[in-house]
């Protein structure tokens, strides 16, 4: 695992928040607490529409190298509207192994604010590919590569974007460290190298 999502989950784990083992693994509940209520979301699919430069645009997120899985995706955010629904696009479809919603997985990662596309964590930085259980994560995350509620899971080989409201993401906390604001929605591209 990379050292920075062992120092966030350490920073959850003194904050009080029910982390499991693995990366990205702060308040994963289910239902994910903010002032004491349950937070549900909707979610929207869609296929990706791609450039012959790799390029795509999705309510107003660009990501650069999207469909060079040597490389790292670059995001890039320009709407100042919150998103109220978790987003998918599959930029590169896979052909592998599907996840269950408990299974453990091998992913590459870049996570940005969607307030500015802000970096605030990748596993390209880290040395690489990180394996973790689903369960362990915050539900956009987990739901976003797994499926569920009108979004297909993931497939081994592929790599997808995926925006999470705060509800679905670390909610009104953020993150102690304040890499993550109070509610603050988030991007993730995410390929799928592997399912545990």
């Amino acid at each position: 695992m990379t050292r920075r999502i062992h120092e966030l989950a350490t920073a959850l784990a003194v904050a009080g928040c029910l982390i499991g083992t693995g990366a990205l693994a702060g308040c994963a509940s289910k239902s994910h607490s903010g002032g004491g209520s349950t937070t549900s979301s909707s979610t929207t699919t869609s296929s990706a529409a791609t450039s012959d430069s790799g390029t795509v645009n999705f309510n107003d997120v660009t990501v650069a190298n999207a469909t060079s899985m040597s490389d790292k995706p670059k995001v890039t955010v320009t709407s100042s509207k919150q998103p109220s629904t978790l987003q998918v696009k599959d930029l590169v479809t896979g052909t592998g192994q599907a996840p269950a919603a408990g299974s453990s997985v091998t992913v590459q990662y870049v996570g940005v604010l969607y307030a500015n596309g802000k970096q605030f964590d990748a596993s390209w930085d880290h040395g690489g590919a990180t394996s973790f259980p689903l369960n362990g994560v915050v539900p956009g995350f987990s739901q976003g590569i797994a499926g569920g509620q009108g979004i297909a899971p993931m497939k081994v080989g592929g790599r997808r974007l995926m925006i999470l409201p705060a509800a679905l993401g670390y909610g009104a906390s953020g993150t102690p460290d304040g890499s993550i604001p109070p509610n603050a929605p988030i991007v993730f591209v995410v390929d799928l190298v592997g399912v545990n």
